[in-house]
């Protein structure tokens, strides 16, 4: 089988599964597990990229990112395009991407329509399946999807039940905790997005309250008047596409409105690596929840890692360190 992944979490559920080496083309975006860099790209993205790769300028600042994606979209364009001339070479027979999310990823109906243009530049045609989950079940779905779709639905089977056996573990370890603390968690800074999809459930697994966002549902622009009233005892920024050193710099750059909030007079901000473990559904989702059931219960559950997540002192000059 020959597999294009336009999805950063298709592909890592097609590695998950086993299936590295079936995978002929990738998105600009995917970049684990590592030795995927090494698959043709086969997308690009139409706001300030730059280079061969396809990637998104990284000089620009998150509120430049947001105006162009927002223009982009009243004018009724993709944020993303698609190679078709390596895509043709690619020959897939399963071809994966998604209809969910705008702003995530080239669209379903971009792919079929090229594909469809494209019939006749190989022999047999490439299954589309659009993948788009909105919660941590339907995650575990798309894999068992993908496991089926790929002849590995046994392995796929046994591996998602592994991921439920680290949540309930997750969940029974924090069932004597005393309180669940309310958190803010961020999608984005400038401006702010309330989370949305899995992410209030990670925080509800990991034993907190989520005051922003509404789980299931896609994440959305808020005001910082409604991240303040939230009154939130922690802040976690977790802005959608990057690691825990960006997502410390944006937490950082809004520290001014941040320090209203009863999570800076307790040291309780603290920015994740949110590419890893909480903006692509894919098995890292579980990883993520572990993440914060450390940070908010350290006292029942490991705490993450210095690579996973830290604490953003809010003065811009200071360098976020690592939690306890």
């Amino acid at each position: 089988m020959r597999i294009v992944s336009l999805l950063p979490s298709a592909t890592e559920v097609v590695c998950f599964l086993g299936l590295r080496d079936a995978l002929v083309g990738r998105s600009h975006e995917c970049d684990f597990p590592p030795d995927v860099v090494d698959v043709p790209v086969m997308t690009f993205s139409t706001i300030g990229a730059t280079g061969p790769d396809g990637q998104v300028n990284p000089d620009l600042t998150s509120a430049e990112i947001d105006a162009l994606v927002s223009q982009q979209l009243r004018d009724g364009q993709s944020l993303y395009g698609l190679y078709t001339d390596r895509l043709a070479a690619a020959q897939p027979d399963l071809i994966l991407t998604q209809a969910l999310c705008d702003v995530c990823a080239v669209s379903y109906d971009t792919v079929r329509s090229a594909v469809r243009d494209l019939s006749c530049a190989w022999q047999g045609s490439a299954q589309v399946i659009s993948l788009e989950p909105t919660d941590i079940e339907g995650i575990f779905q798309t894999i068992l999807v993908v496991g089926e779709l790929t002849n590995t639905l046994a392995l796929a089977r046994k591996k998602v039940q592994a991921l439920r056996d680290r949540i309930d573990r997750v969940r029974a370890s924090l069932s004597d905790a005393e309180r669940r603390p309310t958190v803010a968690a961020l999608e984005w800074l400038d401006p702010p997005f309330a989370p949305g999809h899995w992410v209030p459930e990670q925080i509800e697994i990991a034993g907190g309250t989520p005051v922003l966002g509404r789980k299931g549902q896609p994440s959305f622009r808020c005001t910082w008047d409604d991240v303040i009233s939230s009154k939130a005892e922690w802040v976690i920024g977790m802005p959608c596409g990057f690691d825990l050193q960006g997502s410390a710099r944006e937490v950082s750059n809004a520290s001014a409105h941040l320090r209203q909030l009863p999570a800076a007079q307790h040291n309780q901000v603290y920015a994740v690596d949110a590419t890893s473990y909480f903006s692509r559904p894919g098995p890292r989702i579980v990883d993520g929840v572990e993440v914060l059931a450390g940070l908010l219960h350290p006292r029942l559950w490991p705490s993450p890692r210095p690579d996973q997540a830290a604490a953003v002192p809010l003065t811009v000059a200071q360098q976020p360190v690592a939690p306890r």
